[in-house]
């Protein structure tokens, strides 16, 4: 028999090896409850501080406005899923993101999250973040400074009011802006306006570029959207993006650690 430290130590050893087979297995088994072809790949630690933001394929900047960013420069291989409106308030979807530790930035519009704050203090108390989409929802290369800035501010004030928390971020509907937009969201304490590469479906998702390939620091793009709308459910919607990314050998990390 070994000696009382070295037997102690190899027991130690043993449990840790147990523990790790035992989270191994639970990771399998939760991805196969799920229906994905495999389970997510973990991403890498948060940075310590977000990465510096420089013009460049992906980032557009402009003396004192929020950046515009279509993908986060880093070499990473990780991209970001975001989810806008908030009409559908699948509790399985949320359910389905916290089980699988997949993160997610939300952009809430008032006009469609107002029924139902609570659901989405749901995915805030879980990690992942409730930015800013207007309360309204419109296209605001349409409206004058004022309007936007209402549209931005007013949603800044209910956020904070609803979640706890003031959004940093902010994703003009439709994709839509103009320099009052940024000059109105900078006045409203946002620090950058992620848009997208990639936009998720149920069925599909579609790609910027021609190659159909994730890039590292590539945004996606989905909505909260059901069955009615989609060909599909938000899990089935989930679904698909995570093998999709898990195939290409990519993690889904949380944006808005990065900008």
């Amino acid at each position: 028999m070994l000696p009382g430290p070295a037997r102690a130590e190899e027991e130690t050893s043993s449990e840790a090896v147990a523990r790790k087979a035992e989270a191994a297995r639970a990771v399998l088994e939760t991805a196969a409850r799920w229906g994905l072809a495999q389970p997510p790949l973990p991403a890498p630690p948060s940075p310590a501080s977000r990465p510096a933001l420089s013009a460049a394929q992906g980032v557009k900047l402009a003396d004192g406005l929020p950046p515009v960013v279509y993908r986060v420069p880093t070499e990473e291989r990780i991209v970001f899923l975001t989810v806008d409106d908030g009409a559908e308030k699948d509790p399985e979807f949320n359910r389905m993101a916290a089980e699988l530790g997949v993160p997610l930035s939300t952009f809430v519009a008032d006009y469609l999250a107002r029924s139902d704050y609570g659901y989405f203090r749901r995915f805030a108390a879980q990690g992942d973040a409730v930015n800013n989409h207007t309360v309204n929802h419109r296209n605001l290369k349409l409206l004058g400074y004022a309007t936007q800035r209402e549209e931005i501010c007013r949603q800044q004030d209910q956020l904070e009011e609803q979640i706890g928390i003031r959004p940093r971020l902010f994703r003009p509907p439709y994709g839509e802006y103009n320099e009052d937009t940024l000059r109105a969201a900078a006045s409203c304490g946002i620090e950058a306006v992620p848009l997208w590469n990639e936009e998720a479906f149920p069925d599909r998702i579609e790609y910027r570029y021609e190659d159909r390939r994730l890039h590292p620091g590539d945004i996606i793009l989905t909505h909260f959207r059901g069955a009615d709308l989609w060909s599909g459910s938000m899990p089935d919607l989930l679904r698909r993006v995570v093998d999709e990314v898990t195939a290409q050998g990519f993690a889904l990390a949380r944006l808005d650690d990065y900008l």
